[in-house]
């Protein structure tokens, strides 16, 4: 399992800048604040920052907002430091540098700040700013994660679960997991189900992995819809239930899970569950299908050949059935060969 891509930490960035760029509780007015500041009060300077960022009493200028919060990150002032680099990561009229913010990061990081820590950790986890070093990751991450910070705790839990940055041991990994799932992390939540589901860490208990994928499909986790949907089709873990299984499904399925479309139309198809309806059948398949899944490009080959929910092609089945082909089904080949003939 890779690491979260960079719109993750993306949108991690963003949502701690909005928590961040607030004045501190002792703010005073603009004058006071810049007469303060002029005198070298990093606090004022921080303050200022973040009125000229929000144009909070004075004329919005985003310059003149990074110019007080260097002054202020220069002094050791944590929140300047790291308002400064998300200024910079974010490139808020400020020169985007990946370097300088991970300089900046750095600073908050090595003061305690766990936000800060677990961004030192995506970034060398991908080189971002900083040569790529999983140790390090590993490092900043358990920096964070003793501090109780959920998402560097899932992060930790990934490293230990793929052995990346650090030794492999799946039970650290399930027990970095339950501390952020405890704490609602989604993520955390959908790796733990799914370790108690294999038995990878912990004891095999498909009751408990069905416990936390509902957590996290209660959040609008896709994967964890999905992997409910399987276990309430199985009746593995939860009492057998076809109605709850395609309800999970359609979740999943409506977030693009290529797999959930994929059973989603099965059970369509099967009346497992929903009403049988082969038009239903075909618009998830060809979703499914449109992304590349070969199982669903046959069956959808097989609809159009039948004239089952669509208007018979032979065309357009002998397309969807090349597909297939091509993406290793022989089914597929075979399908296609004949209509080739």
């Amino acid at each position: 399992m890779t690491l979260p891509n960079n719109s993750l930490i993306r949108k991690t960035t963003l949502f701690l800048v909005a928590a961040m760029f607030s004045l501190s509780a002792v703010a005073a007015d603009f004058k006071e604040n810049q007469r303060l500041a002029d005198q070298g009060n990093a606090s004022a300077q921080y303050n200022l920052g973040v009125m000229y960022y929000k144009g909070d009493g004075v004329l919005q200028d985003r310059s003149k907002a990074t110019e007080w919060f260097k002054k202020a990150a220069n002094q050791g002032h944590t929140k300047a430091q790291y308002n400064l680099e998300a200024m910079i990561t974010n490139n808020t009229r400020v020169q985007q540098d990946s370097a300088k913010a991970a300089e900046w990061y750095e600073k908050a990081a090595n003061q305690g700040d766990p936000k800060a820590q677990l961004l030192m950790g995506m970034m060398y986890a991908r080189g971002d700013g900083v040569h790529q070093d999983s140790a390090k990751a590993a490092e900043w991450y358990k920096k964070a994660a003793n501090q109780g910070n959920s998402g560097a705790q899932t992060f930790l839990g990934l490293m230990y679960s793929e052995g990346d940055g650090v030794r492999q041991d799946s039970a650290k990994a399930a027990e970095w997991y339950e501390k952020a799932a405890n704490q609602g992390d989604a993520f955390a939540q959908t790796y733990l189900g799914k370790m108690y589901s294999k038995g990878d860490g912990v004891r095999q208990d498909s009751a408990k992995a069905a416990e936390w994928y509902e957590k996290a499909a209660n959040q609008g986790n896709s994967l964890a819809q999905l992997n409910l949907g399987v276990l309430y089709h199985q009746g593995d873990g939860v009492r057998q239930d076809y109605a709850k299984a395609a309800k999970w499904y359609e979740k999943a399925a409506d977030q693009d899970e290529i797999e959930a479309q994929f059973l989603l139309a099965m059970a369509y198809l099967g009346g497992k569950g929903v009403r049988q309806d082969y038009a239903r059948t075909a618009e998830w398949l060809e979703k499914a299908a449109n992304q590349g899944d070969s199982r669903a490009q046959f069956f959808l080959g097989m609809l159009y050949s039948g004239g089952k929910g669509v208007r018979q092609d032979m065309n357009i089945a002998k397309e969807y059935f090349g597909k297939a082909c091509d993406g290793g089904l022989q089914d597929g080949c075979d399908k296609y060969r004949k209509l080739n003939q």
